[in-house]
This record gives structure tokens, C-alpha cells and sequence, in this order.
């Protein structure tokens, strides 16, 4: 029987590339409107897991259910997804607002134009609507990736290092917007590497490690298996 107060379920998922074992037998729940932090060295799994999670990367076996429903490529149900990658996903020949506007209509949202701009404004980019990706700075390219993310208002968001080479201002601001989706109720799942971050982000800490998830306590110590 399956429960749609749980945002995201992750159930006996594993991942294998060649010979290597990255995900073994995953179990995880993430209740709607919560908020989980992945964490692990380099190379654990966060990426492949965050990614297996969006329904980006079939698993070898194991499902993963939104809502209480299966995963699958029908349109509709990815709808229920908003993702910011490492790789940013934009078109650089297109101006900030045309990705915008393309990425509303492959979604098909009403009055594309004017969601994209409202979300120009929410991201502090209105100004630069009609420049193209490529002369942004990194922390300008990040906040269209967040804007285009959002663009069809999802339940969900997965990030993947959404800080990471950000200044000190584009990091602060982007606390701030993450901490106002957490607060709308959204369901937010980040892989961080900072723990002053992830104290004010997280409800839960998940530590990648040899494949299996564990449950992080208040002093980053993994302390049980999390399923």
C-alpha cells in the first residue's frame, strides 16, 4: 500500500557500473515536505543515487516511486521533478528568458513568458533576461539553473552541490531562496559537503558509504543503517 505523504521512495534500489557496486540495495523514504542532505566521499554514490532518485539513471534492480507511483517517462510524472545538475542544462545560444520560456513550454505551463520572467525576478536575473548563458558568472548561471528547475512549480527538488563554486554573496543569497522553498513546504533533497550548510538546510543527514546509506546524529557520526 503505498502512502502519497511520502515524497520519495527508494525501495531496494541497486546500481551497478561494470563491475562496480555503487548502490546496494538502497531503502530510503523522504516524506513530503522534508528536507535530507546526502553526504559521502568522493566517488560514494550521492550523484548516481540523487540521480537515480530524478529517474535519470535506470537502476540494475529496486523502484522508485514518487507520491506513492512508480517512476516512468511519461510526461506527466516528471512534472513532479525539479533538478539543478553539475551540468547546467542550458542552451547557450538562447537568451536567460528564452530558456526559460523553452523549458516552460516543453513543461506546458501557462503563460510561459510571464512565469519566466517572474522567476528572472525571483532569482535577481530580470535585468539580464535577454543576455545568453556564456557571460554570465558561475553564480549568475546558477541561479537561471535554479530559476529553470522551478520553472513548472514542482513538489520536489534535488540538488547536487548547488553551492559549489558560488562567492560568498551568491552563496548567502542562494541559503536564503533554498531556506524559503523549505519553508513553502517543498520537498528538497541536496548532496552538500558543508556542514554549516547542512545544519540549516537539513531536517535529515544521509551518509553514503560502500553502497549502503547511514544515519547521520547532530555531531556527523554515522550512527545506524538509515532503512
Amino acid at each position: 500500500m503505498t502512502d502519497p505523504r511520502i515524497a520519495i521512495e527508494v525501495r531496494r534500489v541497486t546500481k551497478r557500473f561494470g563491475r562496480r557496486l555503487v548502490l546496494d540495495e538502497i531503502d530510503l523514504e523522504v516524506a513530503a515536505g522534508e528536507s535530507i542532505v546526502l553526504t559521502g566521499s568522493n566517488g560514494a554514490g550521492k550523484t548516481t543515487l540523487l540521480r537515480t532518485m530524478a529517474a535519470l539513471i535506470r537502476p540494475n534492480s529496486g523502484d522508485i516511486l514518487w507520491f506513492g507511483e512508480k517512476t516512468s517517462g511519461q510526461h506527466e510524472s516528471r512534472r513532479l521533478i525539479g533538478m539543478v545538475a553539475h551540468e547546467n542544462r542550458l542552451y547557450p545560444h538562447l537568451t536567460l528568458r528564452e530558456n526559460l520560456i523553452f523549458a516552460a513550454r516543453m513543461c506546458d505551463v501557462v503563460h510561459p513568458r510571464h512565469c519566466a520572467d517572474s522567476l528572472l525576478e525571483t532569482v535577481g536575473l530580470l535585468a539580464h533576461g535577454d543576455r545568453t548563458p556564456p557571460v554570465l558568472s558561475k553564480g549568475m548561471r546558477q541561479r537561471l539553473s535554479l530559476a529553470r528547475a522551478l520553472i513548472h512549480d514542482p513538489p520536489i527538488l534535488l540538488l547536487d552541490e548547488p553551492f559549489e563554486g558560488l562567492d560568498a554573496e551568491a552563496e548567502q543569497w542562494l541559503t536564503g531562496l533554498l531556506q524559503d522553498l523549505r519553508r513553502q513546504g517543498r520537498t528538497l533533497c541536496f548532496v552538500l559537503h558543508d556542514e554549516a550548510k547542512t545544519r540549516l538546510l537539513a531536517d535529515r543527514v544521509l551518509h553514503l558509504h560502500q553502497g549502503r546509506l547511514l544515519q547521520v546524529a547532530a555531531d556527523q557520526t554515522a550512527v545506524a543503517h538509515a532503512a
